[in-house]
Order: structure tokens, then sequence, then C-alpha cells
């Protein structure tokens, strides 16, 4: 009989391995090993990049809310002693009188009128249409018309104020005479269509809130656009599916979920109008007379009296007059755009 043997080969030892596999897994045994503090080298450096950005970016938001509250604070420092040396009351008096430093007499009512009567009407124009505008552009025109449309309106706000001023006095004013002599003649029982302290019928507080009008119209249609554009798609097909119309989707969808969008953004086109400085000094002419509290005054605001002054800045007692008027600007303006603020907040959180 013959004896048959089966040889087996010998296990590889350590010298028989192969050494690029060998230096591959210690490789990568290496880099998933933590450093010695428990944290890996490339960790360490994302979180140290991330504290120096916080940092960052806190202070950056730190140093808007110092630099609000310092001009705050240097408005009112110069305001004091000139309202300390006021012979008129403040708030209540129509004049505005400081040619004579030692004997100041300034009031901001006819400023606080002009200012307010302007830009709400601006307002009460701007709104509507650019409602239209944005729901015209998010749910009726299509994309190729839509894009050219937005850009076309977006334009609107590089154009600059001279322009607009320019514009408004020499070409809007004649166009709106017919309509302002319509209004006082049919209307003029009503106080803001009552005739004005004003002798003409161009130049004032009518002409001048149709140009901030068209000049807020960019800012709050923008904003609104966005809003409505972010309607979430089922709240419409969900309206849709139970046979809503295109206006009732509209009505049920879109305008309650961009209502605090809308709102935020009118709020911002009327801090934007409060502020207007050389269109409204071109468009507005001055009057010697107290306002009447009509759309058919005349006079100055807040922004077009300092601007109109600024050359005869020269005294501190009757500059500091015209910065207590820019101090309520401030604090007028601010109060509008905290209130948009908490509106688009609002909507955030809800």
């Amino acid at each position: 009989m013959t004896e048959r043997t089966t040889a087996q080969a010998p296990s590889p030892g350590p010298q028989d391995e192969d050494p690029a596999a060998g230096s591959a897994t210690l490789d990568t045994v290496t880099d998933s090993d933590p450093a010695p503090g428990g944290r890996s080298q490339g960790s360490s450096s994302r979180g140290r990049g991330e504290r120096v950005f916080r940092r960052l970016t806190s202070g950056s938001g730190l140093l808007v809310v110092v630099a609000v509250a310092a001009i705050g604070l240097f408005l009112l420092v110069q305001a004091v002693p000139s309202l300390m040396a006021n012979n008129a009351n403040f708030f209540t008096s129509p004049e505005f009188n400081t040619r004579d430093a030692a004997n100041l007499s300034f009031g901001i009512r006819d400023l606080l009128v002009v200012t307010l009567l302007s830009s709400l009407f601006a307002l009460a124009i701007a709104m509507p249409v650019s409602l239209g505008i944005a729901l015209f552009l998010t749910q009726y025109a299509p994309k190729r018309v839509a894009r050219p449309f937005a850009y076309v309106i977006d334009l609107l706000a590089a154009v600059p104020s001279i322009i607009y001023g320019l514009w408004g006095i020499a070409v809007l004013a004649p166009a709106l005479l017919p309509i302002a002599t319509w209004l006082q003649n049919n209307l003029g029982w009503f106080f803001l269509f009552a005739p004005g302290n004003l002798p003409v019928l161009t130049g004032t507080i009518f002409t001048g809130g149709v140009v901030l009008a068209v000049m807020i119209l960019p800012i709050t249609t923008a904003v609104t656009r966005e809003v409505f554009s972010q309607t979430p798609r089922f709240h419409m097909e969900a309206a849709q599916a139970l046979g809503a119309t295109r206006w009732e989707v509209i009505r049920m969808a879109v305008l309650p979920y961009g209502r605090s969008g809308y709102i935020a953004g009118s709020m911002l086109g009327l801090g934007r109008a409060l502020g207007e400085t050389i269109a409204v000094l071109i468009v507005i002419r001055a009057a010697t007379s107290p306002s009447h509290f009509s759309l058919f005054d005349g006079g100055y605001t807040f922004a077009s009296l300092i601007a109109s002054a600024a050359s005869e800045f020269s005294q501190p007692l009757p500059t500091g007059a015209y910065i207590a008027a820019g101090l309520v600007l401030f604090v007028l303006t601010f109060v509008v755009n905290a209130i948009a603020r908490v509106v688009a907040g609002g909507k955030v959180n809800g």
C-alpha cells in the first residue's frame, strides 16, 4: 500500500506579510486615533475657528448697537442747551426762528405735520400699488415676464433723489394741478383737502406725497414680492383641491401668509419717506403761515429744514435747535423701523 502525505503550507509570519498592506493599515489607524488630549488636531482647529467667527459676528452686532446709541446720545447732548434757551414751546409752536442766537424761538409742530402728512399720504398710495405689483409678479405673470418687470421696479431705487425732485416740480406738479383743483372744489369740506397755506396748488404736500410714493415703491414691492413668493406650495394646492379660483387661493393662502411681511415692508418704506430730504426740499414750497393740516399746505419737513439751513451752522445755540429737530426725526424713524422689525419677527416666529 502506498502512503500518501499532504503537505500544508506554513502560515506566513510577520516577515512574510505584504509591506504595503501593513503600511495602509498603520496609516488608517493613525488617522483615526485621537490626539493625546482626547480631540483630533482638525477638530481643535475647527473649534478655534468657530469661536473666532462667533466673536467677530457678536462684535459686529454690538458695534451697530453702540453706534446707534452714540448717535442718539450726541444729538441729545447737543440739543439740550438750545432747548433750555428756547423761548417757545418746542412741541406746539409753529415757528422756527433761530436768526437771533440770544432769543431763540423754535418749535416742531409744523415740521411734524408736514413730515407725517407727506409720508402717510405717500404710504397710502404706495401700499395698494405695491400689493398689486407683488401679486401680479408672483401669482399671475409668467417667469419670462416677471423677472424683467421686477428688475425694472427695482431700478426705481437707483434713481437719485434730486432727479425725482426735478421731475416732481417740473412735470408732476402741473399734471396734478387739475386733480388738486377738483379735490379742493368738491371735497374742500374735509380738512385734508381744505385750502392750505399756499396761494397756489403746486408745490404742496399733495405733490410731494406722490413723489415720495414713487420713491418708496421699490422697497415695499421688493419685500412684499419675496414674502408672497415663499408661500408654502401645499397651502395653495390644498385650496385648489377644494375648487378655489385663483383669487380665492390668493385670499385664503397667499395674503394670510404674507400679511406680516407686507406690513413690515410698508413700514420700511415709511421710514424712507420720513427721512427723504432733497426731493422734498425741491418739490414742497416753503410757507410763511402756519400749517392748516391740509394736503395743500406747504412747508418744511424735518429733513428738508435741516438741509436748507446746513450752511448756517456756525453758532452753537442755533445749530442746536436744528439738532433738536433732528433728534425728533431720529426717534421717529427709529420707532417706525422698530415696529417693522417687530412685525417681521412676529412673522418669522409665527
